[in-house]
């Protein structure tokens, strides 16, 4: 006979959502009650299992001054240098055997102990309750004061509080909290991010004096006809609600109706109010919007939105998920300012503090519930817990505890069930739940694929062809499915270089009215710093199971920079669009916002020649209501102009608003005048042999032997000029084990483009040019490339044409195609007139302006947070590096690093990436576009490279 010793740590595997908190509530930050932060200095003790520590901790008395010191909020392994265990990423795989709901012995467990005074004007004993409130723990928290247990809880990502007036001391005061890093609830938490135990958000200690408010929803709807709002506040305890900007000043639970401004996101008016309960003063911000599925469309008082949106988990390099208020107000003006309008709460609620700043600031939010399971699908969901009873109880208690906490913030307008838990009887019932105690929003769940319990059709990563049969009708589905509006709550995956095809997706959005946008994947790369890579990914920290660095796939890098990728969302979703006819002088201008006029905007129009301004002044345009568009007639240019010539419009914000300053650009339009002039190079001379060995031609000095260029006037060249097919594949070339589509980073290494032989064929000299003849390929295949370069000089300036022609039966395209040198004396600056500032490729140059730009080689790299292909600039007129001037026809990408491409390839971090004293330069006729294959689709067949004949021609021209 055998059997199981029950122990302490039995709460940890209960499936229950826990045990003694209160029942969830609204959440405020502010009253005129007492709290007290209990944030700051705690002592901490990490054990390797559950139950390898007794309890005698929690006692008043214990002695802990040997423990370590972490602050709070804060995740214990990412303090103490390691000492305390490492982060563990996982996409989806959880990294535990999955055997529900039990969790291993080895179980990292942290007991924390704060000491606390109550402060002096602290009411006394007997006025009242009061209650301890936790934002965040993960995963599980046993909790005591004062020797007293107080209870258990689960649900990461959620508020529990707890009913502590009777055991508060006036000083001495011992909270003591056990947080185990597995439990049940962690099969409910497998949501793509690092596993990071500890209290990583606030703990504060509420007064809750006696008639103090409890549980209160604001109501606050907008008849958009009547331009009406009418508000009504519920309260669990009966009071009165006073707006004094709207004379109001009604009991709880009654309604009033009066004229206000609508609360959008584009316009977030908010009305300052309070809730005056018999012992408790309540600040109020009230934005009047009413949501509604119309028609088949989601709206918002009355119109239908198209969301330009960003899915965010919250992070921060250094502290995790323990975001500090200033990291969230950074978050949300970088999202205002590059034109987003919405944010999906992946895959949990987040700090509360971040939906007071959308409600101020304008955002549109789907709020996600505290759930995932996706690790089940790798056991065709068998044992998943949304659909096995024994789970509802805590599935419909991390429903209740978003919605309750939330449901007063007017930017929240969807709530999601939570993100890849498959199917089951407990979504349902968290669906219904949400409908009836909340009717004035949506919900959303990904994986209803019928939409039998919610109000939209939400799909992730559809190729551009699919999204347009849906917009179409033709997708098929039930006919519940077909009568909804389709969002995709994750699109365009930006991880790394990329994403491509953002402007195709959009346009198939702004062509269908049943496509009401989306969210990238997703807002930061979950980068942690470390003195070692820079920033740490997946294995980095010795897992045995891991993702790499899929953690990394952000608009923004781990510090907070905007990447090429945001830069290029921000032209994509402009809210201004603006079509320059060069020819014939005139702007049509649209107006691409749901709800507001353009009269928040000026207008400016430029002129370049040839890349350079030469006039600019004000452009009048009417106050475009939404949807509306005018053709604007531009200035009169002077004649006579043989450069290349053209109109840049700009729309930027006339004054000051919260998240951005007069003067910031929003949206802008360019068009061509008058196009570029060729060079060209007549040839005067034949090459010239000194008999050292070498060939002279013009200011070029070659290999008379090889044909290789060796220098021009002076600037040293190695390693070419010659043919170069290869990148350093991106995450999105490489692609995901699971996309059923050509992974063609694979192919291309599989085929040996990284490591193509170069054979000389014939060195020749034809009048005045110098040929070389050469054949470029793969070991082990048939394949290659025949390559002619063709040297000729006017005395002053070198040119260069280079014929390719495909042999064999290629059946990939190229990742590049082009010309890369070394050149070896001092190159630092860099000025070129083409695409800029940053870099793009074909699939990824909406943001790409052409003007003439200035950069150091340093500056042009973007350091992704695993090295890979970056840094190309289009549309390249001209470039001006090392001492050098390239022209060429026609445009082309430029690229100068103080690498090789292979050195970029092998490196696995930035810190491997060393500068040389070479400057390696790409001149590209082509570049394969980038996709979104790391999760989603590959390049649209018109962004490929394939390997065709081909001409392109560059002219160099010392320059001092």
């Amino acid at each position: 006979m055998s059997f199981r010793t029950p122990t302490a740590a039995d709460h940890v595997e209960d499936v229950s959502p826990g045990s003694g908190t209160l029942p969830p509530r609204a959440w405020y930050a502010r009253s005129d009650a007492r709290s007290l932060s209990l944030n700051g200095d705690w002592r901490l003790r990490v054990a390797p299992t559950a139950d390898a520590e007794d309890d005698s901790f929690a006692v008043p008395g214990f002695d802990a001054g040997d423990w370590a010191r972490v602050t709070v909020p804060g995740h214990w392994v990412l303090q103490g240098d390691g000492a305390f265990g490492s982060p563990i990423y996982t996409n989806h795989l959880y990294p535990f055997p999955v055997d529900p709901p039990r969790v291993p012995t080895e179980n990292p467990t942290g007991d924390h102990l704060r000491l606390f005074d109550l402060p002096s004007d602290w009411p006394a004993a007997g006025s009242g309750d009061a209650v301890l409130r936790f934002d965040g723990v993960e995963s599980c928290a046993r909790v005591w004061l004062n020797g007293t247990e107080l209870g258990v809880f689960k649900g990461s990502r959620l508020p529990h509080e707890f009913a502590v007036g009777a055991l508060l001391k006036p000083s001495g005061n011992v909270l003591a909290v056990r947080v185990n890093q597995w439990s049940a609830g962690s099969y409910l938490e497998d949501q793509d991010q690092w596993w990071l135990p500890g209290i990583f958000r606030d703990v504060t200690l509420l007064h809750r004096p006696a008639g103090c408010a409890g549980d209160f929803f604001t109501h606050a709807s907008y008849d958009h006809a009547g331009g009406e709002g009418t508000l009504r506040v519920d309260s669990e305890v009966a009071g009165r609600v006073s707006v004094p900007a709207l004379d109001i000043d009604v009991a709880t639970g009654e309604s009033v109706t009066v004229p206000v401004r609508p609360w959008t996101a584009e316009t977030p008016h908010l009305y300052d109010g309070e809730l005056i309960t018999p012992g408790e003063r309540v600040p109020l911000r009230i934005g009047f919007r009413t949501v509604a599925l119309t028609d088949g469309l989601i709206t918002v008082n009355g119109r239908p939105l198209l969301f330009k949106g960003v899915n965010r988990h919250e992070w921060h390099p250094e502290k995790g998920r323990a975001l500090d208020p200033g990291t969230m107000r950074e978050d949300v003006l970088l999202m205002k300012r590059h034109n987003l309008n919405a944010v999906r709460t992946s895959h949990y609620p987040p700090h509360p503090a971040f939906l007071d700043l959308c409600d101020e600031y304008g955002l549109w939010v789907i709020d996600e519930c505290d759930l995932e399971t996706h690790g089940f699908v790798e056991q065709e969901w068998r044992d998943n817990p949304v659909d096995d009873e024994r789970w509802t109880p805590a599935l419909l208690d991390r429903a209740a505890r978003m919605v309750e906490r939330d449901k007063n913030h007017p930017s929240v307008i969807v709530w999601s069930l939570g993100n890849e838990a498959g199917t089951g009887r407990g979504l349902t019932a968290m669906a219904d739940w949400i409908h009836a105690r909340d009717d004035g929003r949506l919900v959303h769940y990904e994986g209803d694929a019928d939409c039998r319990d919610t109000d939209v059709y939400s799909r992730m990563y559809p190729a551009h062809e699919e999204v347009r049969r849906i917009a179409e009708g033709r997708d098929g589905g039930t006919r519940a499915r077909r009568r909804l509006p389709l969002i995709l709550c994750e699109y365009a995956h930006a991880m790394g270089n990329g994403p491509g095809g953002l402007a195709d997706y959009q346009a198939l959005f702004e062509s269908h009215d049943r496509l009401q946008g989306g969210f990238v994947w997703e807002w930061i790369d979950h980068g942690v710093r470390d003195e070692r890579f820079g920033y740490a990914y997946g294995g980095d920290f010795g897992e045995e199971l891991h993702d790499g660095n899929f953690v990394c796939d952000g608009l923004v890098l781990p510090d907070r920079t905007p990447s090429p990728g945001l830069l290029e969302y921000k032209k994509v979703i402009e809210p201004v669009l603006i079509e320059v006819d060069g020819a014939g002088g005139t702007a049509r201008v649209t107006n691409r916002q749901d709800f507001a006029d353009l009269s928040a905007f000026a207008f400016t129009w430029s002129c370049q020649v040839d890349g350079e301004t030469v006039g600019s002044g004000p452009l009048t345009v009417p106050a475009l209501a939404p949807g509306g568009s005018a053709d604007v007639k531009l200035p009169a240019l002077p004649d006579g102009r043989d450069a290349e010539t053209g109109w840049t419009v700009s729309a930027a914000l006339a004054a000051d608003t919260r998240w951005g300053a007069a003067g910031h650009e929003v949206a802008w339009g360019q068009g061509a005048v008058t196009a570029r002039r060729v060079p060209a190079v007549e040839p005067a001379g034949a090459p010239a042999f000194p008999g050292d060995g070498t060939l002279a031609l013009g200011p070029g000095v070659f290999d008379a032997r090889t044909g290789a260029l060796r220098a021009i006037g002076g600037v040293g060249v190695t390693g070419g000029p010659r043919l170069d097919v290869w990148r350093a594949p991106t995450d999105n070339d490489d692609g995901a084990p699971w996309q059923s589509d050509t992974r063609y980073g694979l192919l291309w290494r599989k085929l040996g483009l990284h490591r193509m032989r170069h054979r000389l064929d014939a060195v020749e000299q034809d009048g005045p040019a110098l040929t070389v003849r050469t054949r470029v390929a793969p070991a082990a295949w048939e394949v290659g490339i025949a390559a002619v370069y063709r040297w000729t000089s006017d005395g002053e300036r070198l040119a260069l044409t280079v014929s390719v022609t495909p042999e064999g039966d290629w059946r990939v395209p190229l990742p590049r195609l082009g010309v890369r040198f070394g050149l070896t004396g001092p190159a630092d600056r860099v000025r070129w007139f083409g695409g800029g500032p940053g870099e793009a490729y074909p699939d990824t140059k909406a943001a790409a302006r052409l003007g003439r730009w200035e950069s150091t080689v340093d500056a042009l790299q973007t350091p992704y947070v695993r090295p890979q292909e970056n840094g190309a600039r289009a549309d390249v007129r001209w470039a001006e590096v090392g001492g050098l001037r390239i022209e060429g026809d026609p445009d082309f990408w430029f690229t100068a690093r103080r690498w090789t491409t292979e050195h970029l390839d092998a490196a696995a971090h930035l810190t491997d990436l060393v500068p040389g004293d070479t400057v390696w330069v790409n001149l590209d006729h082509g570049q394969h576009g980038i996709g979104s294959q790391s999760c989603g689709p590959g390049p649209l067949p018109h962004y490929r490279l394939d390997a065709e004949r081909a001409e392109f021609s560059f002219v160099f021209t010392p320059v001092g």
